[in-house]
């Protein structure tokens, strides 16, 4: 097992698979990514994934841009299926209703989907498109296909702060898990226009549901907190991720990224923390050589918040 130099033992790959996207939300972060134009092959992220699985990294989760749009990727998850304990994907849920089977197939354990708003009008004004029915339709299928189903809500103020109960009802219904996110920035974006009229902080929320919940685990990554809470006669499984200034997230953060043109990422908010592996892949490296990539990486790791 890969341990950086903070103590923190290093399980889980991020692996973005495109840049491309098919919505437009005008929050995205890209991964933390700038633009490159390179892009890996389905036989070179079987590599990089075997390579990490010889170092104690076996839960991989695949993301994007949006990493359906990739014609090949029902191949990708076949291909690295054999070396992992946890395959998922966070996606927007454009192509779950016509890939959903295709994808559990292949081995795919579970999926993450933005979904921030059940309106159809905000949908719109979120996303830049107007494809909320689908999304819904996708989900669907999904909540039956995977366990557990994930809902990704990036909280937004002004945007869809009012709909937060809607959303834990909405989830309660379908079975699956709510996330509530906060907006997440670099420190030099934090007096920026955007962070300023759009952040909504999460921690008041969590005292109520503090009170309010019937159980509280806490999830070993991040040390996040998962509310059991009761609802309309169901029980809402919600998640708090509160990165900002959350000395307690950084610490407990197992993460390591793979970027969509081949660099290994330390850290969604560096800008300076990029490696190469896909060109000395394409050189020729040895697996002894990617190996010793892959420790450059972690010995770079260092929390963002601390």
């Amino acid at each position: 097992m890969l341990i950086d130099r903070f103590g923190r033992p290093v399980t889980n790959l991020r692996i973005s698979l495109t840049k491309e996207c098919n919505l437009a939300c005008f929050y995205c972060h890209r991964e933390g990514q700038d633009d490159g134009e390179r892009v890996m092959t389905p036989e070179e992220i079987e590599r990089v994934v075997r390579i990490a699985s010889r170092l104690g990294i076996r839960k991989v989760k695949l993301t994007g841009g949006e990493p359906t749009v990739r014609e090949d990727i029902v191949e990708i998850v076949r291909r690295i299926r054999p070396y992992v304990v946890d395959l998922s994907m966070t996606t927007n849920g454009t192509t779950l209703y016509r890939l959903a089977e295709e994808l559990r197939e292949a081995g795919l354990d579970r999926v993450n989907v933005s979904l921030d708003t059940l309106d159809r009008k905000k949908y719109k004004k979120i996303t830049g498109f107007d494809v909320l029915p689908w999304i819904l339709r996708g989900i669907e299928k999904a909540v039956k296909l995977f366990h557990p189903v994930k809902l990704n809500m990036v909280v937004m103020r002004g945007i869809n702060d009012d709909e937060i109960w809607d959303m834990i009802r909405f989830a309660a219904e379908i079975g699956a898990v709510l996330q509530l996110i906060e907006i997440e920035v670099p420190r030099e974006m934090e007096d920026s226009p955007f962070f300023r009229e759009f952040f909504y902080p999460l921690k008041p929320l969590e005292e109520e549901f503090e009170r309010l919940a019937l159980e509280v685990r806490e999830r070993r990554m991040h040390r996040r907190r998962k509310y059991f809470i009761p609802i309309d006669g169901k029980v809402a499984e919600v998640e708090v991720v509160r990165s900002m200034h959350n000395t307690v997230f950084c610490m407990n953060c197992t993460r390591l990224r793979l970027t969509a043109d081949g660099y290994l990422k330390t850290c969604l908010l560096r800008k300076n923390d990029l490696i190469d592996i896909l060109g000395p892949m394409r050189e020729g490296a040895s697996d002894a050589k990617l190996v010793e990539i892959f420790k450059e990486a972690i010995l770079m790791r260092r929390p963002y918040w601390k």
